[in-house]
């Protein structure tokens, strides 16, 4: 391993550059989890089942993962800023790959764009009726469930769309936020009630600490774009955590929502090469931003930061490296467990999840069973002599232009509206 990093074991550990490198990353391959998941749903039950389940998965989760970040940063409100700055740390709204562009005229109305839209990018190439199904079918109600959680009164409304006329039309698309107490409040759906009912809902993450330097929240204005690296340390921290949770929401919903169409072992097939698809997608993106090595000391790294395995106060598990020997104890006794989120569709017969995050670091590795018991999975790291083929559910997931996307440095961000 290189003498320059030292493996870290929580987020906690990393310098405050690092996870100002890593928190949009995170952002990105929670959106990418549709990506991971929708090909496998198009197989199951075509393009409308698809649609139907995107939609669910994302009215279940968005309001409840939307209210937690805006307790966590302090910008709890009932207006149109409070609602532009939850979409910036937003899995649903990566910075960059979804550029989000923003207006406030005043504290009920404002406008967004998307300069560039990386979800249309992967999707125009399959045609009309599939950028309809995204940006129409999908959006519309997805939108508003997420400006729920902040007023119930807020509307989002396009002013254009794809599919695009003509075929080349900048911004991608532009859309009208409105407040006003005569719209009538969407129904609130019975998957986004069983969803707020989880432990993922309520989980306390870890605090922030002031003092620190970088800002400790965003109280302050509307910005252009969110700068990760303007954050306080203990605030990226906690950052970290709360998107990792918007995945293992996402996840849940995404499970409700299969399991209203087939049987069990049917939506836990599913739903395990969703998450094998976005596991190795991710770790190998998280090795790459930090700079890690492929080595053991590196995927211990990756294991302890994935979002499969994070945050530590709803997935309880422990990394284990002594020497040339890691293991990953999985325990059953977490909160995730009792929702029966990502980590509970892992066991010694179903592995491929972990088999794709640990080659994503390096396609030497593999992983076997060393223990199974009520109490938890153990499984060691072991290095082959030949690699490993790309599985099909990560080659799925790299389809789309996200997997390769690079982030770039925008300078100083501009403040956009001063409440």
């Amino acid at each position: 391993m290189s003498t320059e990093r030292q493996p870290a074991r929580s987020f906690a550990a990393l310098s405050r550059t690092d996870l100002a490198t890593l928190v949009p990353e995170l952002l990105l391959c929670g959106q990418l989890i549709d990506r991971s998941g929708m090909a496998h749903l198009i197989g199951e039950f075509g393009r409308e089942g698809m649609t139907q389940v995107a939609i669910e998965e994302w009215q279940a989760s968005s309001p409840w993962y939307t209210r937690r970040m805006q307790k966590a940063l302090r910008y709890e409100g009932d207006d149109v800023v409070t609602i532009f700055k939850g979409l910036q740390l937003d899995i649903g709204a990566p910075p960059q790959f979804m550029d989000f562009r923003y207006r406030v005229d005043d504290p009920q109305h404002g406008e967004f764009r998307l300069d560039h839209c990386g979800a249309l990018m992967d999707v125009e190439p399959l045609g009309d009726e599939y950028v309809t199904a995204m940006c129409h079918d999908i959006e519309d109600p997805t939108f508003d469930a997420t400006a729920l959680a902040t007023n119930p009164h807020a509307q989002v409304r396009p002013v254009h769309r794809p599919p695009r006329r003509p075929a080349d039309r900048h911004p991608h698309c532009a859309w009208t936020v409105t407040i006003d107490d005569a719209h009538v409040p969407p129904v609130t759906a019975p998957h986004t009630a069983q969803i707020g009912r989880t432990a993922a809902v309520s989980v306390e993450l870890s605090p922030i600490e002031t003092g620190g330097g970088g800002a400790d929240d965003y109280s302050g204005p509307l910005l252009s774009d969110v700068r990760f690296g303007d954050f306080s340390r203990s605030a990226l921290v906690r950052i970290a955590e709360e998107v990792c949770l918007q995945h293992h929401l996402l996840a849940l919903g995404f499970l409700i929502a299969v399991r209203k169409r087939v049987d069990e072992g049917k939506a836990r097939e599913i739903t395990r090469k969703q998450l094998t698809g976005i596991a190795g997608v991710a770790a190998q993106r998280i090795r790459d931003a930090l700079g890690l090595p492929d080595d053991l000391e590196g995927l211990a790294t990756v294991l302890s930061l994935h979002p499969l395995l994070s945050p530590k106060q709803y997935v309880h598990n422990e990394v284990r490296l002594d020497g040339q020997r890691l293991e990953l104890w999985l325990g059953r006794d977490g909160l995730v467990d009792a929702d029966g989120g990502w980590p509970a569709l892992i066991d010694g017969e179903h592995l491929d999840a972990l088999q794709a995050l640990v080659r994503g670091v390096n396609p030497h590795f593999t992983v076997r069973v060393v223990g199974e018991d009520a109490a938890g999975l153990t499984v060691a790291v072991d290095r082959t002599a030949e690699p490993a083929p790309e599985c099909v559910e990560v080659a799925i997931t790299k389809v789309s232009t996200g997997a390769a996307f690079v982030f770039k440095d925008r300078g100083i961000p501009l403040p956009l509206y001063v409440v």
